[in-house]
Parts: structure tokens; C-alpha cells; sequence
């Protein structure tokens, strides 16, 4: 599920026989025989199907003279995005972590609520998004060729020892790669034709950090500009050829090519599960979020999947929309259907 999926009746009867609250918003449920409307995810007893109505929001719900439920509160789901996004600008804005408590209190909601809400629109906790935010600020000033201390402490670390911890097993390279850009770390890439058009592969001595389309060294530049780039290299070239067979034939399997992608924890839960869907079948984002115990994370599950830099090794392009539409690719559509298409034709 990402936005724009356009849902058909059946899709939303179902989405509220399960209590999805990844749907709260996006629509509203008329129950005719209490003239009440609710959000998708309402606890209440289940209506039967005959007896209601689904409406775009509770605007038009309230014009068929139905009136809120007083229970679930489907006119107040705004008013948790709006908290939320309020609470992202104070993170940002924050020279100093702020407790949930302080959090809450300026959305107007209940510490745990609101702890509730922000999991659920982004995936992570308020505390885990603010450490995030915290290591991805200091990496980039690292990147910008910064004193690395002033980086860490200009990012909101206490100290070094915290940054270096909070990057400790999350990254494919050392930390100590990461705070001039790459220094001392070789990366070997290439450009290649392939039938899908010309493919950009780069590895480290861990495996392939970025498998991509239409693009050429300078990503890694950008990404990395201080790392060494070394075009081609011995053992590079077998790789390389494994990883053209994975793309020309990708229902052959690619489990033995080695990736070196690190992000959040909740990235990396979604591209490890990205990589359980067998050949020739596909997935939408709320299964995914669902896999890996976080089933109201749904858009977050989607920007994990779009945050991934290795193309078809992590197969982003087995999800789908919920009604079977490909939904969007970050290297054009017809991408995504050539390789859906060629692992189906395998497993038929």
C-alpha cells in the first residue's frame, strides 16, 4: 500500500474487518443502522456488510447525516498527523533531545498515545527518529569534510563515544570510514550494458553498495568523495558478472551475491524481508510492514523500501500496490514490469 492506491469497496471492507489503522484517514465507514461513522481501524463490533456505507471522510459522512463515533474519534486521525508533524519540526529544531513527555504535552495528547501515533505514522519511536536524525546529520557533516568533532557535537552527541556507538554494526563500512567521506576505503564500480539499459555496480570489500540505473560515477563521488573508486579490478570482474546474470535472470536467484547496505534498524527490517519474496511474486507495502511486526508502519515501509541503493538484489520492485498496480519505481516503470515479467515467465 503507498499513497495514491485507489481502493475498491471490497479493499476497504476488508481493511476494517482487519482493523487496519495504516487506512485511518484515507476513508471512513457509515453504519446506517446506529448513524454513526468510524475510522477503518474503529474497536467496536463489526456491522454487518449490508448495513453500511464507505465515505472519502467524515465531511461527507456527516452531509448523509450520520454523525462521529465517539469512540475510535475518525475526525481527530488530522489532527494526529498534524501532532506528528508538529513533533518532527520541534525534534529538527531541538538543540537538546527532548523527552516524550515534553513531546506530548505540546500536541495536547497523553505520553503513551502520543508515543502510539508517532510510531505509527513513521516507523520508529521519538526517541529512535531523533538518534536517527542525529547519526545522519553528523554523517553528512563528516561528508562535507567538517572537523569530525565539531560534526559530532554540532549534530547533538554528547559525546564521541556516542555517535561512534550509534553507528557501531549499523553501517557496512567502519565508522572511521565514514567521517571524511569514505577515506580509506576502496570501492570498486562499473558501468555496463545490460537489456534493461546501462547499469551502474559498486562494491566493497563486503559486497555491492550500489546497484543502480542511468547513473554514473558521480554517485559515488557525491556519496563518497573521498573514497577511492577504482573502475574494474580482478576480483570485481567475477563479481560484476554475477551480479549482470542476477539482473538478465533475476528468478535464477541471487542470495550468494554479497550486498554492503547498512540504515536504520527499521530500513534494514524491511530490506531483509524485500529479500524473502520468492521469484515471481509480489508483495504490497502493508504486507511488508505487517512481516516485520510493525503493520501500521505502512508508509514507513514504503520509504524504506525507496531508501534502498541496491536495485533488484534488494527487490524493491516485487511490491506492488494493494490492487495489483506496480505503483512507482525509482528507475521507470518499465523496468519494474520487464523484471516482475521474466521472473514470472520462470515460474510459470
Amino acid at each position: 500500500m503507498c499513497d495514491g492506491d485507489i481502493l475498491d469497496d471490497d479493499a476497504r471492507w476488508a481493511a476494517v474487518l482487519r482493523r487496519d489503522k495504516a487506512l485511518d484517514g484515507r476513508f471512513v465507514t457509515g453504519v446506517h443502522t446506529t448513524g454513526i461513522y468510524c475510522r477503518p481501524s474503529c474497536a467496536a463490533r463489526h456491522p454487518h456488510r449490508s448495513n453500511i456505507s464507505f465515505f472519502v471522510d467524515g465531511a461527507a459522512a456527516r452531509a448523509a447525516g450520520l454523525r462521529a463515533c465517539k469512540r475510535c474519534l475518525p475526525d481527530d486521525v488530522a489532527r494526529d498527523d498534524g501532532a506528528v508533524l508538529a513533533a518532527i519540526a520541534a525534534i529538527k529544531e531541538s538543540e537538546e533531545p527532548l523527552a516524550l513527555a515534553d513531546l506530548a504535552r505540546r500536541t495536547g495528547y497523553s505520553p503513551s498515545h502520543f508515543q502510539r501515533i508517532f510510531t505509527r505514522h513513521t516507523g520508529l519511536s521519538p526517541a529512535a527518529y531523533a538518534r536517527a536524525l542525529r547519526t545522519e546529520r553528523a554523517r553528512h557533516a563528516m561528508s562535507a569534510g567538517g572537523r569530525v568533532t565539531d560534526a559530532i557535537y554540532d549534530a547533538g552527541y554528547s559525546a564521541p563515544s556516542r555517535f561512534y556507538a550509534a553507528l557501531d554494526g549499523r553501517m557496512g563500512m567502519a565508522p572511521s570510514a565514514w567521517v571524511s567521506g569514505g577515506a580509506g576505503v576502496t570501492i570498486h564500480w562499473a558501468v555496463v550494458p545490460t537489456s534493461l539499459g546501462q547499469m551502474l555496480v559498486a562494491a566493497t570489500d563486503k559486497g555491492v553498495c550500489r546497484l543502480s540505473f542511468a547513473e554514473g560515477v558521480e554517485a559515488l563521488e557525491q556519496r563518497f568523495p573521498h573514497a577511492t573508486l577504482i573502475a574494474g579490478g580482478d576480483d570485481f570482474t567475477k563479481l560484476l558478472g554475477d551480479v549482470v546474470r542476477a539482473v538478465e535472470t533475476p528468478a535464477m536467484g541471487f542470495d550468494h551475491i554479497p550486498i554492503d547496505v547498512k540504515g536504520t534498524a527499521f530500513q534494514e527490517a524491511v530490506w531483509r524481508e524485500l529479500r524473502k519474496i520468492p521469484a515471481g511474486e509480489t508483495r504490497s507495502y502493508s504486507d511488508i510492514a505487517a512481516a516485520i511486526g510493525k503493520p501500521a508502519a505502512v508508509r514507513a515501509a514504503g520509504s524504506a523500501n525507496g531508501a534502498n541503493n541496491v536495485a533488484v538484489l534488494i527487490p524493491c520492485h516485487r511490491v506492488v500496490r494493494s490492487d495489483g498496480s506496480l505503483g512507482g519505481y525509482a528507475y521507470g516503470l518499465d523496468i519494474k514490469a520487464e523484471l516482475l515479467a521474466r521472473e514470472s515467465r520462470k515460474r510459470d
